[in-house]
């Protein structure tokens, strides 16, 4: 397992992060204890989960499978998405940050967060109150240090000018999402990050699950797979036609290589040098497992090059493409 630091903070972290968005909806508890068990047996010091999965389903499995290994990991959770219908159950009032951090606390069975993350940006939020919520639950022990999920460029500097202001620590973690599908946070994302000191953990390297080359272009995809089961955020992002055909072109260049198109994938993202961590989300231990081989892969010159072909620097597979769930809002 390779080791990076976390940014400019000291901890270091495996370079493959366990996700475990699929725990309790997907993966039920047999497997995930089998999941972190692999995990630690091949060296991953790194688990991410969030309040939102499976409405605090995941965050009560991970508390159980870790038990009394807690603290053989760099625990990392977020908030900020809606919990419940009621008015005060989401986004960033001080008053919700610390209940939501407390309820976090009893479902993982934790005296401590390692990483807290801001799960999105809300673009109406005071995030002054925010900062100064996180200073707070840091100076109690609560989190060790906080992260920012989703958040655009210029609100990543605005958040370190808060922090400045407030004489909070500042967050040591960003974590975008980020592909070679989907190169947008090489405009100002990554830049900010490398700039102020934030190490980056993208989520979703083989975007959600396309980058393994599953999905012929013009077929419907297999029942058993995300996009198959009707999954609404592969059907909003990565299923479109462009992301399809690329893949096809990327599966052939790696057959020839005699490697995975997953396994270049992720390993293509962790050869970017603003990035610590690639967070893998599998849904089965099979799945996890084939992250792994992912760590041999080197990405050459001529890698590089055949990726900006397909897909230029700071741009998606298609044009005009933007996510729904983050839209931009210039006028």
């Amino acid at each position: 397992m390779q080791y990076r630091r976390l940014g400019n903070s000291n901890l270091r972290v495996s370079a493959l992060c366990l996700g475990t968005m699929m725990f309790s909806d997907q993966t039920p508890l047999d497997v995930a204890r089998d999941m972190v068990a692999s995990a630690r047996e091949h060296g991953l010091n790194f688990i991410d989960t969030a309040d939102v999965y499976s409405t605090g389903g995941s965050e009560e499995m991970v508390g159980q499978v870790l038990g009394d290994q807690r603290n053989e990991w760099i625990l990392a959770t977020k908030l900020g998405n809606r919990m419940s219908d009621r008015p005060n159950h989401s986004h960033y009032s001080r008053h919700w940050i610390m209940q939501a951090v407390d309820d976090s606390l009893r479902r993982l069975g934790t005296s401590h967060i390692d990483i807290l993350y801001l799960h999105r940006d809300f673009s109406d939020e005071n995030l002054d109150e925010a900062v100064r919520a996180l200073g707070d639950l840091i100076s109690a022990g609560k989190i060790r240090a906080f992260g920012l999920s989703n958040f655009r460029g210029w609100r990543i500097a605005e958040i370190i000018r808060l922090c400045q202001l407030a004489t909070v620590p500042q967050p040591i973690v960003c974590q975008p999402y980020y592909n070679l599908l989907n190169r947008g946070p090489e405009v100002e994302i990554l830049p900010a990050c490398g700039h102020y000191g934030l190490g980056v953990v993208p989520y979703s390297p083989i975007a959600r699950g396309v980058l393994t080359g599953k999905y012929p272009p013009g077929r419907q995809p297999p029942g058993d797979t995300r996009a198959g089961r009707g999954d609404r955020r592969i059907l909003q992002t990565e299923f479109r036609e462009e992301s399809l055909q690329i893949a096809q072109t990327l599966q052939q260049y790696c057959e020839e290589r005699d490697i995975k198109l997953g396994h270049f994938a992720t390993a293509w993202v962790l050869a970017n040098k603003h990035v610590s961590a690639v967070i893998a989300g599998p849904r089965t231990l099979a799945q996890l497992e084939d992250y792994y081989p992912a760590l041999e892969v080197q990405i050459s010159t001529e890698d590089e090059s055949l990726v900006d072909s397909l897909v230029p620097p700071g741009h998606a597979s298609t044009h005009g493409y933007i996510d729904p769930n983050y839209p931009f809002h210039g006028r």
